[in-house]
C-alpha cells in the first residue's frame, strides 16, 4: 500500500502493554483486536498484503513482534495461542522502557542466543535418572504441595491464574470482573469449540474444605441469562448435594474443577508445575528360558 509504512518494532512496547492490562496473559486475538484499535488502522491497512507471500502486513509484524520479545524474555509462549507478560516484562513496563530501548535489548537477545546454540551443540548429555525413594514420595504428594501454596495466594492472584488457565485451556476474551457482592461471579470467557462458541462465567474459590450446595445454587442464579454454561474453580472439593446441584435436571449446568482436578489441569498445561521425565529399567529373569537352552 502506498504511503503506509509500519515495522515490528511499533508493536514491541503496545505488545506488552496489553498483555499487562489484560492480566498478564492474553490470546493472540485479543492481543490483535487491542493493537489494532490502539493504531486505529483502517481497513485498508489492515488488507494490505505483501506482493509475495499475499500475507497481511499488519498482523505479520504483530507475530514478528511477539516472537522477538520472547528472545530478551519479556514474553512466553509455552501454550499455543497464549502469551504471556513475565516478571521482566512487568519490571521493563514499570521502569518506564522505551521502543528504542526493547529494540536494542531484542537484537542483543537474539545475539546471544544464537551464541548459546552454537556452543549447546558441543556439549549433548544424555544420562539415566535413579529415582529414590524420597523422590517417589514426592511425586506422591506434589498436589498437597500445590494445593498448599495455591491456598496462600491472594483473592486476586488466584483468580489471575484461573484467567491464564482458561486461556491455555482453549477459552478466548477471558476477563476477571474484580467485583464483589455479584453473586460470587468472578470472571468471564468465551469457549470455542469448532464453530460453536460458549460464553461462561466462572467462579474462583480458595477453600481448604468443602463448597456447599448453596455456593453453586447462588452462582446458577447469578449467571441466569448472561451465560450458556457456568464454571467454579475450588482449592478444596465439593460436597456430594453441591455436585448433585451443579447437574439438576431443569437447570443450567455448571461445571466443577475441585483441587485434585486442578493440580492436575495445572501439571497439563505446566503451570506452576515442572515435570521431568526419568527413565528406569524393569528387570526380570525368565528361568524357563534356561530350561529350554
Amino acid at each position: 500500500m502506498s504511503g503506509f509504512k509500519i515495522s515490528k518494532d511499533d508493536f514491541y512496547l503496545p505488545t506488552l502493554e496489553v498483555l499487562d492490562e489484560r492480566g498478564g496473559s492474553a490470546s493472540i486475538e485479543e492481543i490483535e483486536a487491542a493493537l489494532i484499535e490502539r493504531f486505529g488502522f483502517s481497513q485498508e491497512q489492515l488488507d494490505a498484503t505483501y506482493a509475495v507471500s499475499g500475507d497481511t502486513i499488519v498482523t505479520d509484524k504483530m507475530s514478528w513482534a511477539r516472537s522477538h520479545l520472547k528472545f530478551p524474555g519479556y514474553v512466553t509462549n509455552e501454550t499455543k495461542g497464549v502469551w504471556v507478560l513475565t516478571e521482566k516484562g512487568r519490571d521493563a513496563l514499570a521502569a518506564g522502557t522505551t521502543r528504542e530501548h526493547l529494540r536494542r535489548e531484542v537484537l542483543a537477545a537474539k545475539s546471544a542466543r544464537r551464541a548459546e546454540q552454537v556452543a549447546a551443540q558441543a556439549a549433548v548429555d544424555v544420562s539415566t535418572l535413579e529415582v529414590t525413594e524420597e523422590q517417589e514420595a514426592a511425586e506422591q504428594d506434589w498436589t498437597d504441595t500445590l494445593l498448599a501454596r495455591l491456598k496462600t495466594m491472594p483473592p486476586d492472584g488466584f483468580e489471575r491464574l484461573a484467567q491464564r488457565l482458561l486461556r491455555e485451556s482453549g477459552f478466548v476474551r477471558v476477563e476477571v470482573t474484580g467485583k464483589s457482592g455479584d453473586g460470587g461471579i468472578d470472571g468471564s470467557g468465551v469457549l470455542r469449540m469448532n464453530l460453536i462458541s460458549f460464553q461462561v462465567l466462572f467462579q474462583c474459590k480458595r477453600y481448604a474444605g468443602s463448597v456447599p450446595t448453596g455456593t453453586v445454587r447462588d452462582f446458577r442464579g447469578a449467571m441466569q441469562g448472561r451465560a450458556d454454561k457456568g464454571l467454579i474453580i475450588t482449592t478444596g472439593t465439593f460436597t456430594a448435594d453441591a455436585r448433585r446441584e451443579a447437574t439438576r435436571d431443569g437447570a443450567p449446568a455448571i461445571d466443577l474443577i475441585d483441587g485434585e482436578a486442578l493440580c492436575q489441569l495445572l501439571k497439563e498445561r505446566r503451570l506452576g508445575v515442572q515435570v521431568r521425565e526419568v527413565v528406569r529399567e524393569e528387570i526380570a529373569i525368565l528361568p524357563d528360558f534356561f530350561d529350554e537352552i
